[in-house]
């Protein structure tokens, strides 16, 4: 889990990136304090030296599209076990309306 210091750099480096503006612990810290969110003073720079080389935009939208792509037979292998999760939930149904048809339930 992500402490609110980390997620503030996060978004600040994230907002930096969408502006096309290079990360840099300054400009972490120029947004942070605009927003007005203190954070320990070592995160802007932490997060600024870590991602020198890296294009942001690039890896957002590499995570994003790589996630729900697979093999071609994945998404038949997926459709399956919902269609399992249905049949068991209306057995499920059945089993207590049978009960109910034995004249006894939860609160008799």
């Amino acid at each position: 889990m992500c402490t609110p210091d980390e997620l503030a750099c996060t978004y600040s480096a994230l907002i930096l990136a969408d502006d096309d503006v290079a990360i840099t612990a300054d400009k972490l810290q120029t947004i942070l304090k605009a927003a007005n969110v203190k954070v320990e003073p070592f995160w802007p720079g932490l997060f600024a030296k870590a991602l020198t080389d890296v294009n942001v935009k690039e890896l957002v939208t590499k995570i994003g599209s790589s996630a729900g792509s697979g093999p071609a037979a994945g998404a038949g292998a997926a459709a399956a076990p919902v269609e399992e999760e249905k049949k068991e939930e209306k057995k499920e149904e059945s089993e207590e309306e049978s009960d109910d048809d034995m004249g006894f339930g939860l609160f008799d």
